[in-house]
């Protein structure tokens, strides 16, 4: 059944349609016997507002964008429930787009957005990008924009990360203080920030135990399965192959556990092995890995509740925003 409008009643009542509109917001300037007419009518034809109508009247769309790398990837798929459920209590709607590690597909990710009229953006860069118009844009339009994650060094807004520094150092710490000597890492592509981070701490963790920093330990990799099980081949078939790995996601970790079983060689025993995430997986893997648990969830929650602030108070300065990180000790590494 093709639902009621207010022209409908307006025509019924012989009346404008703004004064039917008027009379069902209890406008003071509508008499009382022209409110209970039109509140009448609307309940004997069972008339339900349309909420876009209403929201593009008051220039909001109720719904949020949200653009991740890829939405396959555990930690994105856990950050989006975070993001979704601030959302859903605040009576939004949420839009999520992936670039697919592609600043071509970001570009376009943003577009569509800003054509969709969302009322913010929440964004974890994609790999490939290292510029930043497409999100100046964002800011110039006046578009609450929050990053999370992998964030954007060029531009004042809110962002939620976490101390990647810190936490690698921690990993790669604790292969140190279980007996390796000789660790190689499994690094991510050194346009990401996060991913120079991470290399940094492991340089500084080396440094703290006076250990020697060689380059040919260093695997840069792009997040593949593909491109993790092929480094780390190289990182065990090498003269002076390592007795432990960092790897700096877990998705590479689990590559480098497939390439390490091929060749025959054990967990821990022969090589120990710390990834970076804590994805589902890595609890039921064998030997179950240890990794650094950065709350996906809560980084999502936490980014929503800054886009949600900038909603009430458009002029409020920037927040950093760094979340804690813990290490789970598995099996991966000795005792």
């Amino acid at each position: 059944m093709k639902p009621v409008t207010l022209r409908e009643i307006a025509e019924r009542l012989n009346v404008s349609t703004s004064t039917v509109s008027r009379a069902l917001h209890d406008h003071p300037r509508i008499s009382s016997a022209t409110k209970r007419a039109v509140r009448a009518l609307a309940q004997e034809l069972n008339f339900q507002p349309n909420p876009l109508a209403m929201n593009l009247r008051m220039q909001r769309t109720k719904t949020i964008g949200i653009i991740v790398p890829k939405i396959s990837y555990p930690f994105y798929a856990s950050a989006i429930t975070g993001i979704e459920s601030v959302a859903i209590q605040e009576g939004y709607n949420i839009v999520i787009c992936q670039s697919n590690e592609s600043y071509e597909q970001e570009v376009a990710n943003v577009r569509s957005l800003l054509l969709s009229r969302v009322d913010g953006i929440v964004v974890s860069l994609a790999g490939e990008t290292e510029q930043y118009d497409h999100f100046q844009e964002v800011v110039n339009r006046g578009v609450p924009l929050v990053f999370f994650n992998r964030t954007c060094p060029e531009l004042a807004v809110s962002q939620v990360v976490i101390d990647n520094f810190a936490a690698a150092t921690q990993a790669v710490t604790s292969l140190i203080q279980h007996g390796c000597s000789r660790i190689g890492l499994l690094a991510g592509p050194s346009k990401i920030d996060i991913s120079n981070e991470r290399l940094r701490g492991y340089r500084q963790a080396l440094a703290q135990y006076q250990l020697p920093f060689d380059s040919d330990l260093v695997a840069h990799c792009d997040y593949s399965e593909a491109s993790g099980f092929a480094q780390t081949v190289r990182l065990i078939q090498s003269p002076d192959p390592p007795d432990g790995i960092f790897a700096v996601s877990d998705r590479l970790a689990i590559a480098a556990v497939k390439a390490i079983k091929e060749y025959n060689l054990r967990i821990p025993e022969d090589i120990a092995l710390v990834g970076f995430n804590n994805d589902p997986v890595t609890s039921v893997v064998s030997p179950p890995l240890t990794t650094i648990d950065q709350n996906p969830e809560q980084m999502g929650e936490t980014a929503a509740q800054l886009l949600f602030r900038q909603f009430q108070e458009p002029d409020a300065s920037a927040e950093k925003i760094v979340l804690k990180t813990r290490l789970l000790e598995r099996n991966s590494v000795k005792k």
